[in-house]
């Protein structure tokens, strides 16, 4: 919903989802953020939240996300793209995993071109690629 932004803005996304029968207990929501694909010592998560009860039908809600920790991110990793995952699951089971593309770079041509030494967090700015994709886990609902 707040795309792009400043790198240290909080994300805020809109879910929408269709439950076919209501759900007993609550959905676990999950937003995670991946700066280093090859180490998930350095997954930074975000926020979780609870949504329930779960009427049959479209549900909607709007999640709120804290910014990565950067004093987590290797300085390497830090310009350039990385993922965000949010994920769904029920009962302890992940029944779906949304990841997203995203490019973090400073806010003016100058930097872009000729960055500085020391990453200079306050200058940097996201951008999340609208196309996200989805996969679907089978669980025992």
């Amino acid at each position: 919903m707040n795309n792009p932004a400043r790198f240290s803005d909080v994300y805020r996304f809109k879910v929408t989802f269709e439950c076919i029968a209501p759900l007993q207990d609550d959905l676990e929501w999950k937003l995670i953020f991946v700066s280093c694909p090859g180490n998930e010592e350095l997954d930074q998560e975000l926020d979780d939240c609870l949504v329930g009860p779960v009427p049959e039908g479209i549900n909607s809600f709007e999640f709120e996300g804290a910014a990565p920790d950067p004093s987590r991110i290797p300085t390497d990793d830090v310009l350039g793209v990385s993922a965000l995952i949010l994920t769904g699951s029920y009962r302890d089971q992940e029944f779906v995993r949304v990841g997203y593309y995203q490019n973090t770079e400073y806010d003016n041509d100058e930097m872009k071109e000729n960055p500085p030494p020391k990453i200079i967090f306050e200058r940097l700015v996201r951008d999340i690629n609208s196309k996200p994709r989805v996969t679907r886990f089978h669980i025992k609902w």
